[in-house]
């Protein structure tokens, strides 16, 4: 039979959120670290990458000070995903089209010249955070795409099989860690939109020259990489949490709506980005009622008979199924 529980809901909720609140708190301290970086260039003879174009054309002349670009000479041709070199860089001022020239060498036999622009517009570092961010910038709408389809398919597969699923929002699980977990990327979600509006040469910076560790950055991109990180911590936190309270396929549906979730709240903050003003207070009501719903959701009135876990409402059990009336 369930008994009636008189619950604390703040104090319950401040205590499973300790450890969170602990590694935010560490984050914040260290993001003090500002790396002296302000004169650092794109790229320097040296640096590795990937062409990412289908293919480009190289000059295999030097290019000569007070002489027109040459288009009778020779061109080297470099396919997709071949891996090249900056060898060289030349500067000719004169030059109308871009005043910088790159060498790029493929091997010892293959290597010619480019613009700069060109050049640029062409390749990914040979970095793997740099691949990851490029192919999230071309893709991440149709993984996206594919991510809500998939979402909203399984969400409409248990409403019509007439059965009363755990959904992110509308019949949710007793922890915080999804409510924090929309936050959080919500946060991120403006940062990044916003860092890449506002500060693009930040941005380039270290999209060529990344890292993981966000206490050597400038304080915005540290911030955003705290933000990353913590979403992955809340990512695994969610997980389990969901995986123990509820069984596998139930827990496969609730985190699939709170991936849809997820999804329309990306998708929201990066556009409400462009608005700076807009953007602050949407974020604010967001957290606000965010929080109040779970405050107020999360009161668990009732213990199960049979395990003596908390229940929100009575019927069966999620953790021994029992059934409790």
């Amino acid at each position: 039979m369930g008994r009636s529980e008189q619950t604390r809901q703040f104090p319950d909720m401040m205590l499973q959120m300790k450890p969170l609140f602990a590694i935010v708190a560490c984050m914040l301290l260290l993001t003090s670290c500002y790396y002296q970086e302000e004169d650092a260039t794109l790229f320097e003879v040296g640096d590795n990458f990937i062409l990412s174009a289908d293919s480009l054309k190289l000059q295999s002349n030097r290019p000569l000070h007070n002489l027109p670009v040459d288009t009778l000479c020779e061109r080297i041709t470099v396919c997709l995903g071949d891996p090249l070199v900056v060898a060289e860089m030349l500067v000719i001022p004169e030059d109308t089209t871009d005043s910088v020239w790159v060498k790029l060498a493929h091997d010892q036999f293959t290597m010619g010249w480019i613009h700069q622009r060109d050049f640029m517009a062409s390749v990914v570092p040979d970095d793997p955070i740099s691949q990851f961010i490029h192919l999230f910038s071309m893709r991440h709408l149709w993984f996206f795409a594919v991510g809500f389809v998939i979402s909203l398919v399984a969400l409409l597969f248990q409403v019509f099989s007439r059965r009363q699923p755990h959904v992110f929002f509308l019949r949710d699980i007793l922890s915080p860690y999804p409510t924090f977990l929309l936050i959080t990327l919500a946060a991120s979600a403006l940062l990044y939109a916003g860092i890449q509006h506002y500060v693009p040469e930040t941005w380039l910076l270290y999209y060529y020259h990344p890292t993981l560790n966000p206490f050597v950055l400038p304080p915005v991109l540290s911030l955003f990489l705290c933000t990353v990180w913590l979403l992955l911590v809340l990512a695994i936190a969610t997980t389990d949490e969901v995986c123990r309270q509820l069984p596998t396929g139930e827990a496969v549906l609730y985190l699939l709506s709170l991936l849809g979730c997820c999804i329309l709240c990306y998708l929201l903050f990066t556009l409400a980005a462009l608005s700076p003003g807009i953007s602050y207070i949407l974020f604010a009501l967001f957290v606000l009622v965010l929080v109040l719903r779970y405050s107020r959701r999360s009161k668990a009135r009732y213990l199960c008979g049979s395990c003596g876990k908390r229940l929100r409402e009575l019927g069966k059990c999620p953790y021994c199924g029992a059934e409790n009336r």
